[in-house]
């Protein structure tokens, strides 16, 4: 009797043990090891390049806002002449800003060098996107491209919207420009969806900033403006449609064939409007200077 109570008693605890391991397995104690892991190490998951290139201050579906600030570290042969190009999509495909990101220190080595920049990109058109990191390459040929790429949110954009409503821009044609008379003027008209609004020309101008689409690039049709520029204000008086722009807008703007092209693009998306019969362009509210060759 007594040979079978041990017997039992050790048949109890052995049971006791295996059901007590499936509990432990099933249900962790440290759920946060399985279901969310620590921030870093999500970051390290999904972008997958560490060995190659690291982002120290923006994670995975982190909110950002323009001018985004990035720091981080990437292998010396990630930058050609010191730089890497760094740049902002929605996920309708718009590039909203584009930089280089510049080498902190001596580049021309395997080692890590660290890099920082400012970017600054335009309203976009979605909740979310994308920020790319690409490697330079300087050779064009695809099998040397790589980049990290990493998903993020808009902090200006609240939600999705639900109504659209489509409105024409107009990009620069550059189908023929190695034609001997070019014409730098000349734009050709494409719609755009976006948010529902009274304020359509707003809307139009913003849309303008966002530029072309890959397929419009492709089949030579491009935005002269700086990606990355900013609407500040729009009002429209007396049939005169006064439109000011961020800094980012003048940046580096010149040539006589450069400036007409951003100017027919701005004025055709505008004089397009009935109450529109001149444009007055200005940037951070000056208009001397602005746009000249």
């Amino acid at each position: 009797m007594k040979k079978i109570t041990i017997i039992s008693i050790a048949v109890i605890f052995t049971l006791g043990i295996i059901f007590g391991l499936k509990y432990i397995y099933k249900f962790p104690l440290d759920k946060s090891s399985k279901n969310e892991p620590l921030k870093e190490d999500k970051n390290k998951k999904e972008q997958g390049k560490d060995n190659l290139i690291k982002v120290e201050n923006i994670y995975p579906n982190q909110e950002i806002e323009s001018p985004l600030y990035i720091k981080g570290e990437a292998r010396g042969f990630w930058f050609f002449e010191a730089n890497f190009p760094v740049k902002i999509f929605d996920d309708n495909g718009f590039l909203l800003g584009v930089k280089p990101a510049t080498a902190e220190g001596e580049w021309m080595t395997e080692n890590f060098v660290k890099f920082s920049l400012n970017i600054p990109f335009s309203k976009p058109s979605t909740k979310t996107g994308k920020l790319v990191l690409e490697k330079d390459n300087p050779t064009g040929m695809p099998e040397y491209d790589d980049s990290l790429v990493i998903p993020v949110r808009f902090k200006e954009i609240k939600e999705e919207p639900k109504e659209l409503m489509t409105v024409k821009i107009f990009l620069s044609d550059s189908r023929f420009v190695n034609e001997p008379y070019f014409d730098c003027g000349k734009t050709i008209a494409v719609e755009r969806k976006v948010e529902k609004s009274s304020a359509v020309a707003q809307k139009s101008i913003e849309a303008l900033l966002r530029g072309a689409t890959q397929e419009e690039i492709n089949q030579g049709f491009v935005s002269s403006i700086n990606p990355g520029s900013r609407l500040n204000k729009i009002t429209i008086e007396n049939d005169v449609a006064k439109v000011d722009f961020d800094k980012q807008f003048q940046m580096g703007v010149g040539g006589s064939c450069r400036v007409l092209a951003i100017k027919e693009q701005i004025n055709k998306t505008l004089l397009q409007f009935p109450n529109v019969k001149k444009v007055i362009i200005s940037v951070d509210g000056e208009t001397e200077g602005i746009l000249e060759p």
